[in-house]
């Protein structure tokens, strides 16, 4: 299989799609690789470093989207991205289509085949090409909050772990899942005072079990949120919903019983944000205010780390572009049901039902059988 790697330019995104220890597998099982130039360069690697392995360079991402069969990403394409995708082409990347009804339309428009990252599921009911993003985005979470608590950027004036004689901040984390466990962890080991809300007694039972004392668990009820929010200085929003779009946990009105210079990091924006009043911002220009409240939006948090979640992506990607590579997606699908749960658009289509129900698109999962005897 041709496969196509193009540098990612979303605003402020280092990561990219595909690392040289990624080529050097696909070169060696008989794939042809080629990689936009500087592709590499935000998370540390160089052109060289995937000439080494066996990979094409080329000038422009007009190349690589031409040559490739599959063009593997990292962020949604964007439109102008887009509108170099063909028909029968496969892209898998992140899509998190439910919030985005133009990019949705142009895929759909475009007739290739989309599997995302982030529906792709396990055994356990786990997404696990999401968890290693969400275990990034979860741990950098109290670090971007405690940034934006600065007085300086508008926060509080307060201190995550505060110091002897004052009381540390208090941290509420809504969502009790990777993002929140992580979040909760380094919040707590920077020594602030944390609670953990989910709606899952199993959830809720695991991380007392796992985690114990170093930070307190409670049930989402809407009266148990609205009273811990208003007496927290950081609220980070860590609720999934696979494929569709985040519920929204905090509204405009419950702004006015915030304290003054809260800070909200919405971890969630990229499914459209779990705070009424959240909108995605950029890594050149993270946080805005409304009604006296701080909001830390950005849609890419993983990409300040870029290296770092680059390796950690690359390393559970891997196993599903070589399968899709060796045996191509069709085949890939019918050999794991998992992969077949990352399919989102194909020929045309819309075929993930929670994004079709928050966009009010039809959906049509096609039938692997007929499309294997087709093929």
């Amino acid at each position: 299989m041709k496969v196509g790697c193009p540098k990612e330019i979303k605003s402020q995104e280092f990561r990219v799609g595909l690392t040289p220890a990624a080529v050097n597998e696909l070169v060696r099982r008989g794939h042809f690789v080629t990689i936009e130039t500087n592709a590499g360069q935000g998370a540390g690697f160089v052109d060289s470093d995937y000439e080494k392995e066996g990979a094409e360079i080329v000038g422009s991402a007009k190349e690589v989207f031409y040559k490739a069969d599959m063009i593997v990403k990292v962020k949604e394409p964007q439109a102008i991205e887009r509108k170099m995708l063909r028909s029968g082409q496969l892209l898998f990347t992140y899509l998190h289509l439910a919030p985005d009804p133009e990019q949705t339309h142009d895929l759909i428009d475009s007739g290739c085949t989309a599997i995302a990252y982030e529906t792709v599921t396990d055994l356990n009911g786990g997404l696990p090409l999401l968890a290693p993003m969400s275990e990034v985005a979860g741990r950098l979470a109290p670090q971007m909050g405690a940034w934006t608590l600065q007085k300086a950027n508008g926060g509080r004036g307060v201190l995550l772990g505060g110091v002897p004689g004052v009381a540390p901040a208090k941290v509420l984390v809504l969502g009790g899942g990777v993002v929140g466990t992580n979040a909760a962890r380094v919040a707590a080991g920077m020594g602030a005072d944390v609670t953990v809300l989910d709606k899952s007694l199993s959830r809720l039972r695991y991380i007392d079990d796992v985690f114990g004392h170093l930070f307190k668990n409670g049930y989402a009820s809407q009266k148990a949120t609205a009273e811990l929010a208003s007496q927290a200085d950081l609220i980070i929003g860590a609720v999934l919903v696979a494929g569709a779009e985040a519920p929204k946990l905090i509204s405009k009105e419950q702004l006015s019983t915030l304290q003054p210079g809260t800070a909200l990091v919405d971890v969630a924006i990229d499914q459209g944000g779990c705070f009424e009043t959240s909108r995605a911002t950029t890594h050149a220009d993270p946080i805005y205010e409304i009604d006296g409240i701080m909001h830390y939006c950005v849609a890419n948090m993983p990409g300040a780390v870029a290296r770092t979640s680059t390796l950690a992506l690359g390393n559970a990607t891997l196993p599903f572009i070589i399968s899709l590579a060796d045996k191509g997606w069709i085949k890939a699908c019918s050999d794991n049901p998992h992969l077949f749960d990352g399919l989102n658009v194909h020929d045309g289509k819309l075929t993930y039902a929670a994004v079709g129900e928050a966009l009010g698109i039809e959906t049509v999962k096609p039938d692997l059988k007929a499309l294997s005897i087709l093929h």
